[in-house]
């Protein structure tokens, strides 16, 4: 979900990315080719009521099959992609019933599809079962449209597949040098232009963080994946509004967040492929082009892809039915993060939480969001600046307390209501600087008081925030990368306070959007992951708060603060417990709290007591540690148990006692015999 997105709810629907058309190109041919489907449907339905009676009149048609085929090869425009992927998965359940009749023919002794040789004499029936079982055969090891047969010797794989052996695994380094990863990043485009700029800035803050990770990691072993990354939001094929914005004072989150992620990825020591366009996303997963959405007829070749919600619909459409197969190995950067609610089909239709935006029914944890707004997403986070302790000093030694930066690059984000009351308030106190992008006319929005330096690069706005004590926020946007950037060079960021809380019920940007959560400030991770002294929450409406704000601002000295988790060293370490431990491919064990064992007792014997004990000076419960724990990820040594209040989720709960809220922990707590004594 990228910050522009809820935008689109402004145009037509079917300017959307996500609607499907309802227009066929082509006209009435390709109307045509829907009728011959049609019909190749009628005739198999014909042909499976024929073999369910075990007639000896057949309907089949080998000839009308290959029509089929090559219909569907020839003309696949917008629209009638998603008719035959439609009509693909109902041949898919018509092939249970077939491969049902098939059993119930072999074990009566009427037909042997598997050994037959249909150049010897046999029955119409039975050469058209064989046909009928070539067709499924086919469909179910060559297209993977159709379930495994099970009458089928699976103990040799098809030719094709062969190549699915796993490739002996290598150990990934961290590496140091970016020169080929920016080159990978290409050019041609303002937004990779200012994404490489970042990576050259910070490369030396990226080096130190390896070594450091290195070091903590203790050589331990790291498996190196095979990943791609595909940018869908930067492709033409999306309309890519990014771009043209950038030298414009436009939304740069999204690509600071996509900057920092190759760069750890590459730096982690990873096989890195980068794609910026349709068709470098055929071309890396060997997909034909166009428009075919045919399945791979092989491996997939990464273990990983990361993209947006634009490459994940532009991967449905060129990869086909096979995304399904291969969609645990996807990974969706998604600013604003995706509930359950929309995440799963069904139940986001029925119940009202279906959007142009969510759907795809992955696990909730394959959506990794800019902040860590819940835990049922992955937080992937970016990077700030890191300051050594000479700057710091600096920084404290030159601050202007009579300073004050508006977060706005844009002329329209100054169009507050209201605003002429507190930045009056705020005149009287301080020097007002704002750095709205212009061409040639100072823009109206702006008021005559404020020095408005234009829209500065990225270094000259830094030394601008080293000066400032105060950087204040209008309420937009909401939760980008500038607030953090400005704490980290030591300015206390002074922010409005909803009320009431901002949602896709009540707010424009946010409709559409494929999550319900409640905004209660415009940086809601500032205000209750950092908080006070370096972010004031204030009601902008309230002259006599939002003055006593300021008053106290200006006295309050504080020091350049950035969170662990937002330095380089914190995504490497995020990033890299991420690819080694999370596998969303595998099936999840059952917990069965009767095969643990107690260290001590003999082997085979029924563990009896609790599995949570309480922990010294604490009123949680941890894993008990006489107790054989599972293997998972967090390790079961990092839970803590809490009883919650009436009413208090998970989330305020753990936040109240400075733990988060972990949902992979769940599994363990949620039967009675892990709550047992």
């Amino acid at each position: 979900m990228t910050s522009l997105g809820g935008q689109f709810s402004a145009k037509r629907l079917g300017d959307s990315p996500f609607t499907i058309r309802t227009e066929v190109l082509g006209g009435v041919e390709s109307r045509g080719v829907l009728r011959k489907i049609s019909d190749m449907l009628e005739v198999i339905l014909k042909r499976m009521d024929s073999l369910s009676k075990l007639d000896n009149t057949s309907t089949t048609d080998a000839r009308r099959l290959d029509e089929l085929s090559s219909a569907i090869n020839r003309f696949q425009p917008a629209g009638l992609v998603e008719r035959i992927q439609a009509i693909a998965q109902n041949v898919s359940n018509m092939a249970i019933r077939v491969e049902q009749i098939l059993q119930n023919s072999m074990v009566q002794g009427r037909v042997d599809a598997c050994t037959l040789d249909i150049r010897t004499r046999a029955t119409p029936s039975t050469v058209s079962t064989v046909q009928t079982a070539h067709f499924l055969i086919y469909l179910s090891e060559v297209e993977w449209f159709c379930p495994p047969l099970a009458w089928r010797n699976h103990s040799s794989p098809p030719i094709q597949h062969a190549q699915q052996a796993k490739a002996p695994k290598r150990q990934a380094a961290f590496r140091t040098d970016l020169s080929v990863l920016l080159d990978q990043v290409g050019t041609g485009k303002e937004s990779l232009s200012f994404m490489k700029r970042r990576i050259r800035r910070l490369a030396q803050q990226w080096a130190t963080a390896a070594n450091r990770l290195d070091a903590k990691l203790e050589q331990r072993w790291r498996d190196q994946k095979k990943i791609l990354v595909h940018v869908g939001f930067l492709t033409e094929e999306s309309g890519d509004v990014f771009s043209p914005k950038v030298l414009k004072g436009g939304p740069l989150g999204e690509m600071v967040q996509w900057a920092d992620i190759l760069t750890a990825l590459h730096v982690l020591g990873h096989n890195l492929k980068i794609s910026m366009s349709v068709k470098e996303l055929q071309g890396f997963l060997g997909v034909p082009p166009g428009r075919g959405s045919c399945p791979l007829t092989g491996p997939l070749p990464f273990d990983l892809i990361y993209t947006d919600y634009h490459g994940l619909q532009q991967m449905k459409q060129h990869m086909g039915l096979s995304l399904k197969k291969h969609k645990c190995h996807i990974r969706v950067i998604d600013t604003f993060g995706t509930e359950p609610a929309y995440n799963h089909e069904e139940y986001a239709t029925l119940h009202g939480y279906r959007t142009n935006w969510g759907y795809w029914n992955l696990n909730a944890r394959q959506y990794m969001t800019m902040f860590p707004h819940t835990p049922d997403n992955s937080f992937m986070g970016f990077v700030s600046e890191e300051l050594n302790e000479t700057e710091k000093r600096s920084i404290q030694q030159n601050k202007v307390n009579s300073m004050a930066v508006v977060y706005g690059k844009e002329a329209s984000m100054w169009k507050v209501q209201g605003k002429e009351g507190f930045l009056q308030i705020l005149h009287r106190y301080m020097e007002v600087h704002g750095t709205v992008y212009y061409e040639t006319q100072r823009p109206p929005e702006v008021p005559a008081f404020v020095k408005n330096h234009g829209l500065l690069p990225q270094n000259e706005l830094q030394q601008l925030l080293r000066k400032a004590k105060l950087f204040i926020g209008f309420g937009f946007p909401y939760e980008g990368p500038a607030p953090l950037e400005a704490i980290a060079n030591g300015c206390i960021f002074l922010q409005p306070k909803f009320h009431p809380p901002h949602s896709s019920l009540n707010h424009e940007f946010f409709r559409g959007k494929p999550t319900s959560r409640e905004v209660s400030s415009q940086h809601p991770y500032a205000e209750q992951y950092i908080g006070r002294p370096h972010v004031m929450t204030v009601d902008y409406n309230n002259s006599l708060e939002f003055d006593s704000a300021i008053r106290e601002i200006m006295r309050t000295k504080v020091e350049p603060y950035l969170p662990y988790e937002y330095t380089c060293e914190g995504m490497l370490e995020r990033v890299h417990s991420y690819i080694q431990h999370q596998d969303f491919c595998a099936p999840e064990s059952p917990f069965i709290p009767a095969n643990l064992s107690r260290q001590g007792s003999p082997s085979g014997s029924r563990i009896t007591g609790p599995l949570f004990v309480p922990l010294p000076n604490s009123t949680a419960l941890g894993w008990a540690s006489n107790v054989t724990a599972p293997p998972a990820w967090p390790p079961l040594s990092s839970l803590r148990l809490l009883v919650s209040q009436e009413g208090q989720s998970c989330v305020e709960a753990c936040h109240s006692a400075s733990f988060i809220c972990e949902p992979a922990h769940f599994r363990f707590i949620n039967n009675k015999d892990a709550l047992h004594g």
